[in-house]
């Protein structure tokens, strides 16, 4: 039954990718799975559970991306894995980190709460290589840490609408990284 669920799960992310949450039926599904909708049943309760499931593993997929960033670097270079890291999510689970970024505003009550407290949780670990810049100098005195996490996950949340999976992503996040960093580093300036 778990590989059946793992299955319609998979299925599920390519579907709420492809169509939108709203856009994908209870038919659909079946038809990808190349069963009758009725059998559907036995393995969830309501399409929502399909929901929680896909973005709860975009949760867990960008977490364990940033998990594997060593603390002893400089602030900067936990920036730049950072990045790598989340647009390697994006480029190798593109259906996945797509429900992540766009899907889960069709999550109810708890599950929404536990999936906003996730998504809160990475944006603040992020933060988290910001503020830790800021503080040891490698990045400019003045810079808003909220404002750069701000910037860094939208400008790589949206690699989802036209990232390929031939995309060297090691290199796309460095270029992003050169650009974001270069206006970041240094002293603060008068205004």
């Amino acid at each position: 039954m778990g590989t059946r669920r793992n299955e319609l799960t998979r299925q599920a992310a390519r579907l709420f990718a492809e169509k939108g949450y709203h856009g994908t039926s209870i038919g659909d599904l079946a038809e990808a799975m190349g069963v009758q909708k009725g059998s559907l049943y036995a393995h969830i309760d309501s399409k929502a559970d399909l929901l929680w499931d896909v973005a709860r593993d975009g949760a867990a997929a960008f977490h364990a991306a940033l998990d594997g960033i060593d603390d002893g670097l400089p602030a900067t270079e936990k920036i730049r894995l950072a990045l790598r890291a989340h647009l390697r999510v994006v480029a190798e689970q593109l259906d996945v980190a797509t429900v992540f970024i766009r899907e889960w505003r069709y999550l109810d009550g708890e599950r929404r709460e536990e999936f906003l407290a996730e998504r809160r949780r990475y944006e603040e670990r992020f933060r988290a290589f910001f503020r830790e810049g800021r503080e040891l100098g490698e990045l400019r005195t003045d810079l808003d840490d909220s404002t750069a996490t701000l910037l860094a996950l939208s400008a790589a949340n949206w690699a989802y609408t036209w990232i390929r999976p031939e995309t060297d992503t090691e290199q796309l996040a460095d270029r992003f990284d050169e650009v974001l960093l270069d206006g970041m580093r240094g002293y603060s300036t008068p205004r």
